[in-house]
């Protein structure tokens, strides 16, 4: 309770400060999400996704699923509870709009290299798209945080993340600890 009202507070202050968007711009909700996932959804927070330039369905899909158990977070799940869905849907559309910034990641050239192998191996781009911009529910992966890259693939390989319909489940299983780390280089190193 402590670390959310700290992020409430946070959240507050960097509104009242005079963030980088316009008040009547920025949906009520907007407020509590940018402690973690940045200032117009820019995270800087190394195993936490940036919202920005994502797609909004994949973002609505998302909260949806952490409100309704599908998916589950410490800090998410509450985060998400009394959202109603036309909130969600704002908060979606609005950081779909916002411009990604990059995270001044220095990708490794030889392990970007193998992870650009892999993903072709794998067929990422068959959902992710090329460049890995995403489409609809597909997330755009493209300049995420490398941590939360290569979190999220873990998750999947673990099934400590299952909301996927299977789909991300069943690759992350192929991928060895390297193989992770180089598309986590080569994800995040894509702009």
């Amino acid at each position: 309770m402590k670390n959310f009202f700290a992020l409430c507070v946070s959240a507050v202050w960097m509104v009242m400060a005079g963030a980088a968007w316009s008040a009547d711009e920025m949906p009520p909700k907007a407020a509590m999400c940018i402690s973690c996932h940045g200032v117009n959804g820019n995270s800087t927070m190394p195993g936490t996704p940036s919202l920005a330039a994502q797609n909004a369905r994949y973002i609505y899909l998302q909260l949806r699923d952490f409100q309704e158990g599908r998916r589950d977070n410490p800090m998410m799940t509450p985060m998400t509870a009394g959202l109603t869905r036309p909130e969600m849907q704002e908060l979606a559309n609005y950081f779909s709009k916002q411009k990604l910034s990059s995270k001044g990641f220095k990708a490794d050239p030889d392990k970007a290299k193998l992870g650009q192998a892999k993903a072709d191996e794998t067929l990422c781009a068959m959902c992710h798209l090329g460049e890995f911009v995403g489409q609809n529910e597909i997330p755009k992966v493209a300049g995420q945080n490398f941590d939360y890259v290569v979190k999220t693939l873990k998750d999947f390989k673990a099934k400590n993340r299952t909301n996927d319909a299977g789909n991300m489940t069943s690759v992350a299983s192929t991928l060895s600890e390297q193989d992770i780390e180089n598309l986590g280089h080569y994800i995040a190193g894509l702009n």
